[in-house]
């Protein structure tokens, strides 16, 4: 708060993911709402961090996300949210923890010395057996 209107982006885009867990684990929302209330922070998340890579030319969000390691399917799943249909609820959480554990990879852990990305191989393992799960059928 003491930044006002200038709140570095990751804790901005942290802050609006933290509000959707806490509002999902309320049970005040229904689905519907829910899915809404991900989807923007989700859109928003991923537009505002690759919009600081953007150049004069536009380049595709896929590749700019690529560059700072967001995962294609998240950037797929922004898409749907913004131009198609909506996605499952599960696939928005989803897509949440693994923004919030890549805010934590990429700010969180430097602003606090490292000490938050010590993760041991099994949690590692399932990270990326969960996301090429995500990435074969996510949108059937």
């Amino acid at each position: 708060s003491r930044y006002g209107p200038k709140m570095p982006l990751a804790v901005d885009c942290t802050a609006e993911l933290i509000r959707c867990k806490v509002l999902d684990s309320s049970g005040r929302l229904k689905s519907h709402e829910l899915i809404l209330s991900y989807g923007l922070a989700l859109v928003r998340f991923v537009n505002l961090i690759t919009e600081r890579k953007q150049k004069m030319v536009s380049i595709p969000l896929r590749q700019l996300a690529r560059e700072v390691d967001i995962p294609t399917w998240v950037v797929d799943l922004r898409h749907e949210l913004t131009h198609g249909k909506l996605p499952r609820l599960a696939l928005c959480r989803k897509g949440c923890d693994v923004v919030l554990d890549w805010l934590r990879k990429t700010y969180w852990s430097r602003q606090l010395g490292n000490n938050l990305c010590e993760e041991s191989e099994d949690e590692e393992q399932e990270e990326v057996e969960g996301n090429a799960e995500l990435d074969s059928d996510a949108w059937e």
